[in-house]
């Protein structure tokens, strides 16, 4: 059958070309595993004929609640040669760097997005900017009413955003009021470049937007001698996302990002990857990749705590995925996580990260984050991911507030909407070789962190969502 495909030797199921979705390659029996990708993704719900489509309607999933796990390590070894690519960046005061040189509002609360983005338009409007990538407000509606995790959350996200690399000048904003005190807020901030942040709060002065625009006249000043230089791709931290996945996701998009993956940290790079929810029945499979048994531990307790978060509130662990994944062919989260994962290659696990904790190891870390688009796509940049690889069957046109690079699993989405999708992994089932595209996507990527702008950047699609967890006052 052409037409079909078998992702491993030990699957019962091929998947169609044209569909993604999954027919049986011999006669299942009820109760009996159904395989993909060479591990269980749930059982039959009734026997199945050979050539019978597999679908939500006959294949239900195995997974249960907290398990207990036992370390099994399996490393592997990359072999992966040295690359003398070199990127161009903006090297920062504390030695990261930067791929975009842009000026930015933070607000500590919500209450003065409407300040902040009028500070913007005026400096936008009255002051040349041309030397510079962007400049945007980040608006949200939290900083007050809030208590417990949601406020350290949304403390240590905005903190994180205020300090990324890929801002040349930050304007913190608060109203003074809030919550999120400004004292308070600077000290989960840290230490910080005094050249390029400057602080205001509304209520102690008598024009906001006068006081507001004078201080990121000194930033866009400032950031005129910025220039690019030379960097090593150790330097690069890369998210790895994927939403709107279909049949195609853990053929195509996915592991080209995984293969990806283990290039960058083969040159000393790193990649995160989080969607905890998205792990659900291929966690074991990260567990084997830890480097040593304090990391199994981590990441142990990263998925059995998402878990006890559904619990907690009376929701099922296992309601996933969603209307649109089914529709592209995926059945059950065993399916769905499966293919997820491969975006993580084969390296070992070095860490695993708080929500908003910055990257300590290079190399591949676990992120604690949801699978949501956004909220995700937010959390891998306050982790320090100067740029997002967002695998996509279905299509999304927005960004979050680093590069967001959407890579279509299949040709028909990329020709469809080339208004929204920058690269496309479908040619995987049309002739090109891995290799072959593996090297097309550095060298795209390479350009996009030297520079080229995105499709969700020529729109000016760029948003932050922070992951809210309990009560609002």
């Amino acid at each position: 059958m052409s037409n079909y495909f078998k992702i491993n030797p030990a699957d019962n199921v091929q998947i169609n070309l044209e569909n993604g979705h999954k027919y049986a390659d011999r006669y299942i029996k009820k109760g009996e595993n159904v395989i993909k990708y060479g591990y269980p993704i749930g059982h039959a719900l009734t026997n199945i004929q050979a050539g019978e489509h597999v679908h939500t309607h006959n294949l239900k999933t195995n997974l249960q609640d907290n398990l207990q796990y036992t370390y099994h390590p399996q490393k592997t070894e990359l072999n992966i040669p040295a690359s003398p690519l070199k990127l161009h960046g903006y090297r920062r005061f504390n030695g990261e760097m930067g791929i975009r040189n842009e000026l930015w509002i933070v607000p500590t609360v919500g209450c003065v997005n409407g300040q902040a983005q009028a500070i913007a338009s005026r400096i936008q409007s009255e002051r040349n900017v041309s030397h510079l990538d962007d400049v945007r407000v980040f608006t949200h509606n939290y900083g007050c009413s809030q208590l417990g995790d949601d406020h350290l959350h949304t403390q240590k996200a905005l903190a994180a955003l205020v300090k990324h690399p890929n801002a040349g000048g930050v304007l913190v904003l608060g109203l003074g009021c809030e919550n999120n005190q400004m004292s308070a807020f600077k000290e989960v901030l840290g230490t910080w470049d005094e050249n390029r942040v400057r602080f205001l709060i509304a209520q102690e002065v008598e024009d906001e937007v006068e006081t507001g625009f004078r201080l990121m006249e000194e930033l866009v000043e400032y950031t005129r001698n910025d220039k690019r230089e030379e960097l090593p791709l150790s330097l690069l931290k890369v998210g790895l996302k994927c939403g709107g996945s279909d049949g195609f996701s853990g053929i195509t998009a996915n592991p080209l990002v995984g293969r990806f993956s283990d290039w960058l940290i083969a040159q000393g790079g790193t990649a995160i990857l989080t969607e905890v929810p998205e792990m659900f029945g291929a966690e074991t499979l990260l567990m084997d990749r830890a480097t040593d048994k304090a990391v199994f531990d981590k990441t142990v307790r990263l998925i059995n705590r998402f878990k006890e978060y559904f619990r907690k509130h009376d929701q099922p662990i296992y309601e996933n995925p969603s209307p649109g994944n089914k529709a592209g062919g995926i059945s059950t989260l065993e399916d769905k996580s499966l293919g997820c994962t491969q975006k993580g290659g084969s390296a070992e696990v070095v860490d695993v990260l708080d929500y908003a904790e910055l990257v300590r190891r290079n190399g591949l870390n676990l992120l604690n984050a949801p699978g949501n688009d956004l909220v995700a796509a937010s959390a891998l940049a306050f982790s320090g991911c100067q740029l997002v690889l967002f695998t996509t069957g279905r299509g999304t046109p927005f960004g979050s507030f680093v590069p967001t690079l959407k890579i279509s699993t299949n040709s028909r989405l990329y020709n469809f909407k080339r208004n929204w999708i920058d690269f496309n992994a479908g040619s995987l089932l049309e002739g090109k070789t891995p290799d072959e595209l593996l090297n097309t996507f550095i060298h795209f990527l390479i350009e996009v962190a030297d520079g080229k702008k995105l499709k969700h950047e020529d729109f000016g699609f760029k948003e932050i969502a922070i992951f809210k967890t309990g009560v609002t006052l």
